[in-house]
């Protein structure tokens, strides 16, 4: 039913594999290219929110800003969004295919591989048919912390609650892994 396959990183479980995938395809690079245009749009618009007005004005570029940034790039072929092993927001829950790349991504980095490198991709049958997966995972910066860390200040912490009554996505330290960006489309 499945071909064998041999995936830009190996995973720790096992996924419907119907096709291998070359790190260096169309597909990876318009996917590295996404996540260049999502990455650094929402950093450029929290870090210009931090300065302007400070970390509770950063939350609400992050609850509005982010939805809007992936359904723009979301606009052709591919689904842009970001997911978490630590969801803030439960819309952004890993499915299975997700989950198993983020531990497998957790466990590449526990065996020394730096967060910057870790990205996987394959061609997975669905029950929506053939698609083409990609992730690239997301590392914790200093910046990160004010949100994510272990130290949230009560005015962050409250704003927090509000808008994200079952938030996951705190107690992170600088170089962990944050998330990672998920993009598909079909084949």
């Amino acid at each position: 039913m499945f071909k064998k396959a041999v995936p830009v990183m190996l995973l720790a479980a096992a996924l419907p594999v119907v096709a291998d995938q070359n790190p260096d395809t169309p597909d990876v690079a318009e996917a590295r290219a996404m996540v260049q245009k999502f990455g650094g749009t929402l950093k450029g618009e929290l870090v210009a929110a931090m300065k302007a007005d400070g970390p509770v004005a950063a939350i609400e570029v992050c609850n509005t800003r982010a939805p809007e940034i992936a359904a723009e790039l979301s606009q052709g072929q591919w689904q842009v969004a970001r997911t978490s092993l630590k969801t803030r927001n439960d819309n952004n829950a890993p499915d299975a295919w997700e989950q198993a790349v983020l531990e497998r991504f957790e466990a590449q980095k526990a065996e020394g591989q730096a967060v910057a490198t870790l990205e996987y991709s394959e061609v997975v049958d669905t029950a929506h048919g053939t698609e083409f997966r990609y992730m690239k995972a997301i590392g914790t910066e200093t910046a990160c912390l004010t949100c994510h860390g272990s130290n949230i200040s009560e005015p962050v912490k409250a704003r927090l609650d509000a808008l994200y009554p079952n938030d996951k996505a705190r107690g992170y330290s600088e170089g962990d892994i944050r998330g990672a960006f998920t993009l598909r489309h079909s084949m």
